[in-house]
């Protein structure tokens, strides 16, 4: 009869090990999961921080450097000048939007208000040609009896645009809190920088810096790519409106720069406005604007491939993926998180490829390198 044997003496200090190390990490992703859930309140300004900080680094160090090395000064203006570019307009379109209200409440409380007649094309116009008329007639002729009769289908509409303006002032809240937190994040920038790059280094040896880079160098071509040409065409259309004297030019160009940002682009705000501007027009007023819009609305497709693909390697294509797929899955931040998680993972798959392909021997410069 065979005995059974004895198992091997080191069997019994491998699985010591490996239940120590079971219980290192799940106390270790007990406490990781505790801190985010502490966190994520000041998850989306913390990130909206960083990006701005990375964003306008550049424009901080020539700042310092035009200032004598002054970083604290250097930091402040910069961070004031953030502060006015976001406030700015916000005070303007609140203030705007007041006014509105306060008169068209103050013309329904005395009868003063008075709506137009419709064009006569408007109900040779498909689809909603004639119901659109028939509202419009019915406002023109009888104020009251039209707000009688729609305002109670308008209710529910009326609810949900109110929800959502409240949630944009939250947003711009949320936004001054991110400008000022990265106004502090410039001073330590370097040391932080190679905390990340020694961090990403042991995450994902030995390329973790080189990722770091590129996230960098990404976020700061899409804060051109996107937001400075964004920027660039709701001013120009914001001028070119107001030398026309278009009423509401300013909020008209703060629509051309929302779509603009979220990758739409400015033709649902111009095209109407362009509508408008022939039915009410000159003919010849009418294709001057038209003839000077028409740029402004296809400046993104010159500047944008452009400005993006600056100094990267990574094709224009997996950018821009990124930035249309990141901003309609995360919204606002994904515009800058989509592109930064594409493109590294595209790096990621090249690397790995190449290395898979072709591997490399002793002799290989390569293999000392790690790369």
């Amino acid at each position: 009869m065979m005995t059974p044997s004895a198992p091997p003496p080191g069997d019994g200090r491998i699985e010591a090990r490996a239940t120590d190390f079971a219980v290192r990490l799940a106390f270790l992703g007990l406490f990781a999961w505790w801190s985010l859930d502490l966190v994520r309140p000041f998850l989306p300004i913390v990130i909206w921080a960083i990006l701005l900080a990375v964003a306008l680094y550049p424009a901080y160090a020539g700042l310092a450097r035009w200032l004598g090395g002054r970083r604290g000064l250097a930091a402040t203006l910069l961070t004031i000048v953030a502060l006015a570019t976001v406030l700015g307009p916000v005070s303007v379109l609140a203030a705007s939007l007041v006014d509105s209200v306060h008169w068209l409440a103050e013309g329904l409380r005395t009868g003063s208000l008075r709506v137009p007649p419709p064009p006569a094309a408007l109900k040779d116009w498909p689809v909603l040609g004639e119901p659109v008329d028939e509202a419009w007639k019915l406002a023109a002729g009888n104020l009251d009896d039209a707000v009688t009769r729609y305002g109670p289908a308008l209710l529910p509409a009326g609810g949900v645009v109110l929800g959502k303006i409240a949630a944009i002032g939250v947003d711009v809240v949320k936004f001054v809190a991110s400008v000022v937190i990265a106004g502090f994040l410039f001073l330590p920038g370097p040391r932080l920088a190679t905390g990340a790059r020694a961090f990403a280094s042991r995450l994902i040896a030995p390329r973790g810096a080189q990722f770091v880079d590129l996230a960098g160098a990404t976020i700061r071509n899409v804060s051109r790519g996107v937001i400075g040409v964004a920027l660039l065409q709701a001013l120009l259309a914001g001028i070119i409106l107001y030398l026309a004297g278009i009423p509401g030019a300013g909020l008209i160009a703060f629509g051309v720069l929302l779509l603009c940002v979220v990758q739409i682009g400015p033709a649902p705000v111009l095209l109407p406005v362009l509508i408008w501007i022939w039915m009410t027009h000159a003919t010849t007023f009418a294709l001057v604007i038209t003839l000077l819009l028409l740029p402004v609305a296809l400046l993104d497709n010159v500047l944008k491939p452009v400005l993006m693909a600056r100094g990267l390697t990574t094709p224009m294509l997996v950018i821009l993926t990124g930035v249309i797929g990141g901003t309609l899955t995360h919204g606002l931040v994904g515009l800058f998180l989509g592109p930064v998680v594409l493109s590294v993972f595209y790096d990621l798959v090249v690397a790995w490829t190449r290395l898979g392909a072709a591997p490399a021997g002793p002799g290989d410069p390569d293999a000392s390198s790690g790369a």
